[in-house]
C-alpha cells in the first residue's frame, strides 16, 4: 500500500510518502527542492554517480514512521544538502525547512 499525505512544519507544507513493503516500510518527506528518506536512500550514489543532478537529500536510519523520520538525526546527507547548511546529525524536520 502507498500513502501520500500533506504535512505542515512551522507553517510550511511538505508531502509524506509511505510505501508498505514486506517486512519493511519505505518512507520519504519531500519539498519542492529536496527530501529526507529512510535508510533505503543511497547517499553515496547521489553524491558520486548522480552528482551533476545536485540532489538535496538526507538519510535517517532506524525509523519506522514518518514522525520518527522527522525527529531522527540525519545519518548522512548529499553534498548539495551540505551546501544549503544541512548537516549530518540535524533533525529531519530542521533539514526540510532548510530545503525551502
Amino acid at each position: 500500500m502507498v500513502t501520500m499525505s500533506p504535512i505542515s512544519i512551522d507553517g510550511e507544507q511538505f508531502t509524506a510518502i509511505t510505501v508498505k513493503l514486506p517486512k519493511t516500510n519505505f518512507m520519504a518527506v519531500t519539498s519542492e527542492n529536496g527530501y529526507i528518506m529512510c535508510g533505503a536512500l543511497d547517499v553515496a550514489l547521489l553524491n558520486e554517480k548522480l552528482k551533476d543532478r545536485k540532489i538535496i537529500a538526507g538519510r535517517a536510519v532506524g525509523v519506522r514512521t514518518i514522525e520518527q523520520l522527522l525527529d531522527a538525526p540525519l545519518e548522512s546527507i548529499t553534498f548539495e544538502a551540505e551546501n544549503r547548511g544541512i548537516t549530518a546529525g540535524m533533525k529531519g524536520r530542521d533539514a526540510l525547512l532548510k530545503m525551502l
